[in-house]
């Protein structure tokens, strides 16, 4: 439509004026053309099937830019921290996740325990080891290099789900991984993060348990009895609550960027490397895993993603709730948008590429 090639002309209208404004040195004075570049984006890649799943995050990126270029209007609205309302969209993403499942997800385990088994414990053990070196070795203040550790220890998100349909994957076995992860991060996580980050930062094992028990299981439990009891008869809520998690999702990066401003300037390209390195080999380790307990190749996939894609807004949560956001809560905020990007291009690639043992009794 000749609407998504006007849109197309003017993204690039905006990088030529970002471009010749960085050349005759106005640099602070790029950031209405950077964030229209990807709101332009957003609405061009509407008109586009392929690039359609990229929508959302140029508008992630639009604000996180907004959010960098002008921090005092993410931080706080005259006396009121907007970083108070992180937690309560947590929870509230959370109850929306509850409402999209059922018990009987939890019931997957016995009926394909070999996977659930595998894909859990390959995440719990891969993930969090990947952050703790590549934390080891980032060279980065202890609170900032702790949250790559985080954000490894966290369980994985909804979006995995998604990315898992989207691949031809098996979605079953991946709502049920993600379904007990979720239940098993009060007391894993903590742990792990105790275990692999203790030396980086003081770690309340206690209260980060009780902090992801009110972030996650009790908004997940009411979700459960919500769906359980009201499932079909209140439509509208099952159409606002994927559109209340983009925000939720979006608003906490936002708030991140602004917080962690000057840490993102300073160190924010080797953090997006370090956590592009520990979402890919999430992937890459996921994957091979299971093939090595020789699973179908839809079960690899499943457990590919399920290993490499974190729940960041748990993460930031978490960081939120110990007073870190500026810190220990960037790699987080960092990994979010990324593996959105990076699971879009990996589901797209599987899609056109039929499991070859997919007709194997």
């Amino acid at each position: 439509m000749r609407l998504y090639k006007t849109f197309y002309f003017l993204s690039l209208l905006s990088a030529l004026v970002i471009l010749l404004l960085l050349l005759t040195g106005y640099k602070s004075q790029t950031g209405p053309a950077v964030i229209f570049l990807f709101i332009a984006l957003a609405i061009a890649f509407q008109g586009n099937k392929g690039l359609k799943g990229f929508s959302y995050t140029m508008v992630v990126l639009a604000s996180v830019a907004a959010a960098l270029f002008y921090p005092a209007l993410f931080t706080k609205w005259g006396s009121f921290n907007l970083s108070i309302l992180i937690v309560p969209l947590i929870q509230l993403i959370m109850f929306g996740m509850g409402t999209s499942m059922s018990f009987n997800d939890f019931v997957g385990i016995v009926k394909s325990p070999t996977g659930v088994i595998i894909g859990v414990l390959s995440h719990f053990i891969v993930m969090p080891l990947l952050g703790f070196l590549l934390a080891h070795f980032s060279g980065f203040p202890p609170e900032i290099a702790a949250g790559i550790v985080l954000i490894g220890c966290s369980p994985n998100g909804m979006a995995s789900n998604v990315i898992s349909y989207l691949a031809r994957a098996n979605v079953a076995l991946s709502i049920t991984i993600t379904a007990i992860s979720t239940s098993l991060s009060p007391f894993l996580t903590p742990l792990l993060m105790k275990l692999l980050a203790g030396q980086l930062i003081e770690i309340n094992v206690w209260h980060m348990m009780m902090e992801i028990l009110k972030m996650v299981i009790l908004p997940i439990a009411a979700g459960l009895l919500f769906n359980h009891f009201f499932k079909g008869k209140v439509r509208w809520l099952d159409k606002a609550m994927p559109y209340v998690s983009m925000f939720g999702i979006a608003f906490s990066i936002v708030v991140i960027a602004a917080a962690g401003r000057d840490n993102l300037l300073s160190i924010g390209g080797l953090l997006i490397l370090l956590v592009l390195i520990h979402n890919l080999t999430g992937y890459f380790l996921g994957y091979w895993s299971a093939r090595l307990f020789k699973m179908r190749e839809r079960d690899c996939r499943t457990i590919a993603i399920e290993v490499g894609m974190q729940n960041g807004g748990l993460a930031t949560g978490i960081a939120q709730s110990l007073g870190k956001l500026a810190t220990l809560g960037l790699a987080p905020g960092v990994f979010g948008p990324l593996m959105n990007v990076t699971g879009s291009i990996l589901a797209s690639w599987w899609h056109d590429k039929k499991p070859k043992d997919e007709n194997e009794s």
